[in-house]
């Protein structure tokens, strides 16, 4: 077999200028693409193939194969590819065949690219002659444009002439205008002249109001000067009023007064720096209660929350419970909560069971019946217990803190609110115990 020696384009260059089949074939080392050549190279096979086709021969490890194959995928090795002089393939073989079996496809291959060349042929032909019959109508399209530039060039110069005619026309319009427009103004000057001599009057008439009203405004100014100072000085003793009013109220956050509500529905109160820590109230309510609840954690009623051990590091200020709050003492075990109310009595039972209904009942009516802002209370330290049924007794010993003057009243959002006092919550707990007896 006869391979061509050059690169793949050669190839391809060379069979479009014979007109020949471009053939391709892929070979590996196994014992198929062994077999593949062995065909190829009868004298039978070259004598098919040396008229009508290029071969080429290339190794499936190369180069050259990884680029024809991003062309023509290569399925299987070895495999022969007989390519059309368009580029189509015409036929592929893919494996080894025997060498009957190549001849005929070779001779299969030849004939279609034949048949190829002549559907070339006479399609080349056929586009000869539509492309002699555009010239021929392009060629009289042409024609007919000049005639079009012609006739429109004439009917330009006629244009032309009508719109000098015009132009004559306008000029002996305008000319005419102007003097029209010059007599015009000349009456307009007299009149203006006239009008000036009645305006220079007016202006007379004008200045004397003027005069007149100059003294008036300046009477009113001088009643104005002394409303404002008036006003002024109004205003800097609002002002200071103010400055004295936020001075309070800084000094209303600086204290929080904390109400501990217990699970038996007695309470005791105490009063703390804003700056002190959860974990310090709650050290202060677990000596007053001492061990009647074992181990217990803290909570809000409204908004619901139960403090957590990262919660008793920060203080009543980062914590939002000043000035004031009410948190409750939720015992750990169930069993410390059924000790205190066996020792309390139904009454206590009940209380602890009414006693977030209560709670949420003195939220709202804390909001919707303030009272007119009442004077400050003297700052102590206070301990309340509210009186149950079987509440146990007051400590003899109560723990007293002296601290600094705190009002009962804070403003928020611009509302003025009443702190709840120890009195509030005896009258509110009484109010609670009757309502309990008449219910049962």
């Amino acid at each position: 077999m006869r391979w061509f020696e050059g690169s793949i384009p050669a190839a391809i260059a060379a069979a479009k200028e014979r007109r020949c089949v471009f053939v391709v074939v892929i070979t590996g080392s196994d014992d198929q693409s062994a077999q593949l050549m062995s065909s190829w190279e009868t004298d039978s096979v070259c004598e098919a193939a040396q008229n009508c086709c290029v071969a080429i021969r290339v190794d499936a490890e190369s180069e050259t194969c990884v680029q024809f194959s991003q062309i023509y995928p290569v399925v299987c090795i070895p495999s022969s590819f007989f390519i059309g002089e368009n580029g189509v393939p015409l036929e592929v073989i893919a494996g080894s065949v025997t060498e009957d079996e190549l001849q005929r496809r070779i001779l299969r291959v030849t004939q279609v690219n034949t048949n190829t060349l002549h559907s070339a042929k006479e399609n080349l032909d056929v586009c000869t002659e539509r492309n002699k019959r555009k010239f021929l109508l392009i060629t009289k399209k042409l024609e007919e444009r000049r005639e079009q530039k012609k006739k429109a060039e004439e009917e330009n110069e006629l244009k032309k002439e009508v719109e000098r005619r015009k132009t004559g026309k306008e000029m002996l319009d305008f000319k005419r205008q102007q003097e029209e427009e010059k007599t015009k103004r000349l009456l307009e000057e007299r009149n203006r002249e006239k009008a000036e001599e009645r305006a220079a009057r007016e202006r007379v008439k004008q200045q004397i109001a003027l005069d007149r009203a100059d003294r008036a405004a300046r009477h009113a100014q001088s009643q104005l000067e002394a409303e404002t100072s008036r006003i002024a000085a109004l205003q800097a003793r609002a002002a200071e009023q103010e400055l004295r009013r936020d001075a309070a109220q800084r000094e209303k956050s600086a204290f929080a007064r904390i109400q501990f509500r217990l699970p038996d529905g007695s309470s005791f109160t105490n009063q703390f720096l804003s700056e002190t820590r959860l974990l310090e109230a709650r050290q202060f309510a677990a000596q007053e209660v001492g061990n009647r609840y074992g181990q217990f954690s803290l909570a809000t009623m409204y908004p619901r929350r139960e403090f957590t051990a990262e919660d008793l590091q920060k203080s009543l200020l980062e914590l939002e419970l000043t000035p004031s709050a009410s948190i409750v003492l939720l015992p750990q075990s169930r069993s410390a909560v059924v000790r205190s109310s066996a020792s309390g009595g139904i009454w206590a039972a009940l209380g602890s069971l009414l006693y977030p209904l209560l709670s949420v009942w003195r939220f709202i009516s804390g909001f919707l019946f303030t009272s007119a802002p009442r004077a400050p209370a003297p700052p102590a330290t206070q301990n309340t217990y509210g009186s149950g049924a079987a509440a146990e007794p007051k400590r003899d010993a109560v723990r007293k803190r002296v601290l600094e003057k705190k009002p009962e009243d804070f403003k928020k959002d611009g509302k003025i609110y009443r702190l709840r006092t120890q009195e509030d919550n005896e009258d509110d707990n009484n109010t609670w115990n009757g309502n309990s007896t008449q219910q049962m």
